[in-house]
């Protein structure tokens, strides 16, 4: 799977994506500063799914319909050290494989997906 890690997203769930063989772009060390907008723009074009801990992405897709087929999967995990949030995200991405196409909200005891506008 593609993923493009939003500026906000820990360093050892980068480290621990890639450790598991995920193609992972993190915005923090490839294109600091982009905006919101410029993520999911490059997600689309690149066909990621853009993982987040910015509940923005959510608004950008439904409120704004900005294109985002390629997947958001936004994680509202409670305060934690970095290294159980890479667990769980790493357990969180290997237990599916249709991420695209959703807005998926990853909690501690629960997984919500809703599909994403068709803006094309």
């Amino acid at each position: 799977m593609r993923i493009l890690a939003d500026e906000n997203f820990p360093t050892d769930a980068v480290e621990a994506l890639r450790h598991e063989g995920y193609d992972v772009l993190w915005i923090r060390t490839d294109a600091p500063g982009s905006t919101d907008r410029m993520i999911l723009a490059r997600a689309q074009v690149e066909n990621r799914v853009v993982v987040t801990f910015d509940k923005d992405f959510g608004e950008l897709a439904f409120r704004f319909g900005l294109p985002a087929s390629s997947g958001i999967i936004l994680f509202r995990l409670p305060p934690s050290s970095s290294l159980k949030i890479a667990e769980l995200v790493v357990a969180v991405l290997a237990s599916r494989t249709d991420w695209a196409g959703y807005f998926t909200v990853v909690e501690a005891d629960r997984i919500r997906m809703k599909p994403l506008p068709d803006v094309s």
